[in-house]
């Protein structure tokens, strides 16, 4: 179980209220701010009830706009509202919508945070409402709890004497600061805790995005870039900052303060790796400064310039550089475990630094976004010279490691690529080219050693919206070959009630009842004839086959599959990564060259319906080999469909997944 960090944020109101409004005097005015970079804070009372339609609660004229309204139950859009439904099935929303102005970007105004009503402790009643603009933050707090946030770019635009109003139906009283009041801290006595397999960080509209590990001093971490909206929070440019999990058993799970977080207006995060260097844990990452600032407003230039006449990197530091800061940086650990700092120092032009340490011991990355190849050094924060261009040839977030005899690249969504550890650099091969890689679905995997030279592979689900999705952690294993499998890990596997018997054995087309909850199921395949026949099960809503899903495995083709599911029949052949699909798309997919299934094997599958991602993901193992995930949008299972052809399922179990509702 991961013990997440569970707060309470207190707004010091020894700060005088630059304004008051109450249901008796529900309009004022008041003077603008001198300084409309030091933010402002509203706090006001909310008195939830039955509504229609929309209500407008609040209203600062070209500032601010806080509103009820009815949100569209089939909506989910970047804010996901529908994770949270009434009882009745309707979704009404608060939002707060502030419009701000920036030279750089005329367009990027109407910055909106948000919450579903349902997502409140009690949804009717009093409740006090917090709205923090904080120049690199815009907030909404309810309750003491933070529940949704956006990072802006640009300021509002006061007038010279500030009208606003409140609605004395919903707000009994409100009060605006001036600058913003920076809020405290109070940590829960009994904090939230949840399963750390299939894991979202809390709320409606939060996401795991791109994962990098390490294991150090016992230690395994977990960074993950921290996503609301599926990519499209900061005008669309992100808003991305490396959150922060660790373990030393894998079964107690701690939640710490982030290692990245947003500081600036400047500031979106790309993906990056952590690392040690000097017996120090640091983690690098990318400044994607160019998705806000022209490159010529940066300190790219200069960087790039430094590096094409020395052939190494400069140490470009940000109280001396001119220009916005942009590419490769990094933060480092004050005590090893946690509580990191930003070095303020940019070591490379590129945006997506891979930074490691190699089994020699020589500290080296790999270049992503903007540039590539392997790159070594002796520091960190400069004298980067590149010892292998042009690999590798792509990948989103890189990730190197040594398994045995073996070195290994895997890269991004589609790539892999491995060689004999004694070789050079220029021996890696394709590894997914040849149809022999573990892509399982997750997302932009990253792998590391712990303890008893196992492996691990961490990575995101994706799913409708876009980017980001849940947290899935495997176990890696590896063949005298040098080919790599992956199952699942035993120490984060879902509680389940005990498994009770669906059949002794499924020889033909059989149909059973699920409950429409979570569950895991499990059976054993028993070909009639070595490596031959093939077996389908469809996973059914209610009612026809909108929305479906089919586990599909094919023996003598040693291939599987998730296809649509049918009442009729198998679903048509899909397609591998080797021949065009990406696992990672989450639709209908194979893997190919399955392993162990040449004589009786077991299958173990986990169907998780879940309303914060509107659907179902359906995680199956394969023989303990392999092990590969989909994601249905809209999909509610509720029947099993097993077909078969040359084969029997013998001993097929079930029982309901326990503890899966996660908190708010």
């Amino acid at each position: 179980m991961l013990e997440l960090i569970t707060l309470l944020w207190v707004f010091n109101t020894a700060q005088p209220a630059q304004s008051l409004l109450t249901a008796q005097a529900p309009q004022a005015e008041f003077a603008a701010p001198a300084d409309p970079t030091a933010g402002f804070t509203v706090k006001f009372t909310l008195d939830l009830k039955t509504f229609a339609g929309e209500k407008n609660l609040l209203d600062i004229p070209n500032v601010l706009s806080v509103r009820l309204r009815q949100h569209d139950p089939r909506e989910r859009n970047f804010q996901n509202y529908p994770a949270f439904k009434m009882p009745d099935g309707s979704v009404p929303v608060l939002e707060a919508t502030v419009l701000l102005h920036s030279t750089e970007h005329a367009d990027w105004k109407n910055l909106t945070i948000g919450i579903p009503l349902a997502l409140l402790k009690k949804p009717e009643g009093q409740h006090e409402v917090v709205l923090n603009f904080s120049g690199a933050r815009w907030t909404m707090y309810v309750d003491g709890e933070l529940l949704d946030n956006e990072f802006p770019f640009g300021y509002p635009q006061w007038e010279k004497n500030t009208p606003w109003k409140l609605d004395a139906g919903f707000v009994t009283k409100a009060a605006i600061h001036l600058p913003a009041i920076t809020p405290g801290k109070l940590v829960a006595k009994q904090p939230d805790t949840a399963p750390v397999q299939y894991w979202t960080p809390p709320g409606h509209n939060s996401w795991v995005g791109d994962v990098a590990t390490l294991f150090y001093k016992g230690r395994y971490h977990v960074f993950y870039l921290y996503d609301r909206r599926h990519h499209h929070s900061k005008f669309a440019t992100g808003g991305h900052y490396f959150e922060h999990l660790s373990t030393t058993d894998f079964k107690t799970w701690t939640e710490h303060e982030a290692a990245t977080p947003l500081d600036e207006q400047w500031e979106t995060i790309g993906t990056g790796t952590p690392f040690v260097f000097k017996d120090k844990l640091c983690v690098s990452y990318g400044l994607h400064t160019t998705r806000i600032y022209p490159q010529d407003k940066t300190t790219l230039p200069a960087q790039w310039d430094y590096l094409n006449k020395n052939g190494r990197t400069g140490e470009f530091k940000r109280a001396t550089t001119p220009g916005i800061p942009a590419g490769a940086t990094y933060s480092v650990s004050a005590d090893g475990v946690s509580n990191f700092k930003k070095s303020q120092v940019m070591f490379h032009p590129c945006e997506n630094p891979s930074v490691y340490t190699d089994p020699s011991g020589k500290l080296r990355m790999m270049a992503n976004f903007h540039s590539n190849g392997i790159w070594e050094s002796d520091s960190i924060d400069g004298g980067w010279r590149c010892i292998n261009p042009g690999f590798p040839p792509g990948g989103d977030c890189t990730f190197f490691f040594r398994w045995g005899k073996f070195d290994y690249v895997i890269g991004g969504f589609t790539g892999l690529w491995s060689k004999p550890a004694t070789a050079p650099n220029s021996a890696y091969e394709d590894v997914a080219g040849k149809g022999l890689d573990f892509y399982d679905g997750t997302a932009v995997p990253a792998i590391s050693e712990i303890t008893g030279g196992r492996f691990l592979m961490a990575g995101w689900l994706p799913m409708q919206g876009g980017w980001g999705g849940n947290l899935i952690i495997r176990e890696l294993m590896q063949f005298p070959d040098g080919r790599i499998g992956s199952k699942w890990l035993k120490e984060i596997m879902p509680e389940t009630a005990p498994l009770t018997s669906l059949a002794a054995n499924i020889a033909a087309t059989s149909q059973f009842p699920t409950d429409g909850k979570s569950f895991m199921l499990t059976f054993t395949v028993q070909p009639v004839a070595a490596r031959q026949g093939k077996f389908g099960i469809a996973f059914l809503p209610e009612t026809g086959e909108q929305a479906s899903c089919e586990l599909q495995l094919v023996l003598d083709e040693l291939r599987a599959q998730f296809g649509p599911g049918s009442l009729s029949t198998f679903a048509a052949k899909a397609k591998s990564l080797r021949e065009g699909e990406g696992p990672h798309h989450l639709g209908n997919y194979a893997i190919e060259n399955l392993i162990g299934v040449d004589k009786p094997f077991a299958v173990r599958l986990i169907v998780k319906i879940d309303a914060k991602i509107g659907g179902t993901l359906i995680d199956a193992e394969i023989a303990g080999q392999r092990t590969m995930v989909a994601y249905r949008p809209d999909l509610s299972v509720r029947k099993l469909l097993f077909r078969t052809e040359g084969v029997e399922l013998r001993n097929v179990q079930f029982a309901p997944l326990k503890n899966q509702d996660p908190p708010r």
